[in-house]
């Protein structure tokens, strides 16, 4: 692992300790902050996003570490405490830009929307994160390279500022006095998440929120206009490829209808939410409800919790994914992503109680309960223990029996959906 995979894999027990936490003084609280199905899909999407940094290295780091090794103006010393302290404070400065083009740019906003996507706000929420915001991202942070901020220091530095945000989604702080009007804190960034039209496209600071102080993105939570989390623009999906490309797609849709290349052009730079007149005119889309019913399809217990074992068990994989990237070949790690994107997808396919999501995760389970029995290997192991072998056959091969009785739970109103569509 490289310090960054290293730090993130230290670090999940801690997010999941906080995770269980605020949990239970939510409950206590009586409160409810946690749906299973939605806690999932943001977490699998953060799992997502983790693979798909493992192949944006190159991208995202490797330009970096060139354009310091090229055309640094200054070679600054990683053992100083003043270029730890001023790379913090200019690498906030410059996340900020980033993530206030992130609302304003609607290629940017393509890949930042998954992080708002969700329609609750907790901890869960932090680790919602895109899988292709490396592909424009790193332009942002090129200053530093230009000034000589070595690379570790960079990948340290991007960290801190990332794990900082962890705690501040949640509902179970409260407002802290002289804290808000300095730092990003709990009561700031729920403004920020919120579709409300007093608090839309405000508080951008990763850890300062002076910076919207001083560029007039500033606004205060009102504990009367409480925030309805989500976008203008609901998902209404478990899918995590759809959550990264429905952006993507409904700009490329418009594009394609647009009759003016000027038009087709444009609306990837214009603010989300912008389309060609005669394309929207010709497709006009629904207005915003606040008041919608948030995207929730019934789900028994017994599939909620087989989900969540199956989510856990991916989890377990992709720590042991990130584990092999120094050293497992390239295919091994394309398999392996494949493996678990697909898998991902399977379960939010579950999550929303399709009929064919029931048969691909037999397939699924199946195929995981034999190949390691048969071949005796796993990815990036060539010489699987015959006892783990046994044990993930058992495992997955019970995982597989048990579908069918889930599928004869499945709720009404997905049976419903399944005679609508045929």
């Amino acid at each position: 692992m490289n310090t960054s995979e290293l730090i993130i894999t230290w670090a999940t027990p801690f997010f999941f300790a906080l995770i269980a936490i605020e949990f239970i003084v939510a409950r206590l609280r009586g409160r409810r902050a946690y749906r299973s199905n939605d806690s999932i899909n943001s977490i699998g999407l953060g799992v997502m996003s983790q693979i798909a940094g493992v192949f944006m290295k190159l991208l995202t780091l490797g330009i970096y570490a060139w354009c310091v090794q090229h055309v640094a103006l200054f070679t600054l010393p990683a053992t100083s405490l003043w270029v730890w302290v001023s790379g913090l404070l200019l690498y906030d400065f410059l996340y900020y830009w980033l993530h206030r083009l992130g609302h304003e740019v609607n290629i940017l906003w393509a890949a930042h929307v998954v992080h708002h996507q969700s329609e609750e706000y907790n901890l869960s929420t932090a680790l919602r994160q895109t899988s292709t915001g490396g592909l424009l991202g790193w332009v942002f942070y090129l200053p530093m390279a230009v000034l000589g901020y070595p690379l570790e220091v960079f990948v340290v530095i991007a960290l801190i500022d990332l794990l900082y945000q962890f705690w501040v989604h949640t509902e179970q702080i409260g407002k802290l006095g002289w804290f808000d009007r300095v730092f990003c804190s709990p009561s700031n960034h729920r403004a920020h998440h919120a579709t409300n039209d007093r608090y839309i496209d405000h508080n951008y600071g990763g850890i300062l929120i002076l910076w919207d102080r001083l560029f007039g993105t500033f606004v205060e939570e009102d504990d009367v206009d409480r925030p309805v989390y989500g976008t203008r623009s609901p998902l209404r999906s478990w899918n995590p490829l759809w959550a990264n490309a429905e952006v993507y797609w409904a700009a490329a849709v418009d594009a394609w209808h647009a009759k003016r290349w000027r038009d087709k052009l444009q609306l990837w730079f214009r603010p989300p939410g912008w389309r060609p007149a005669d394309v929207a005119t010709r497709f006009p889309k629904p207005a915003y409800d606040i008041s919608r019913a948030i995207f929730n399809p019934p789900m028994p217990p017994a599939l909620a919790g087989y989900c969540l074992l199956q989510f856990a068990l991916l989890l377990g994989m992709a720590t042991h994914f990130l584990g092999l990237t120094a050293h497992a070949s390239l295919g091994t790690l394309l398999g392996y992503a494949l493996y678990m994107v697909v898998s991902l997808c399977v379960l939010g396919a579950l999550m929303e109680s399709r009929r064919t999501a029931f048969w691909l995760e037999g397939a699924r389970t199946l195929l995981t309960a034999a190949l390691p029995l048969l071949l005796g290997r796993w990815f990036g192991v060539a010489h699987l223990d015959g006892y783990a072998a046994v044990a993930i056959a058992v495992l997955f091969g019970a995982s597989t029996l048990a579908l069918p009785w889930m599928a004869g739970l499945r709720p009404r109103e997905a049976l419903h959906h399944d005679a609508v569509t045929g």
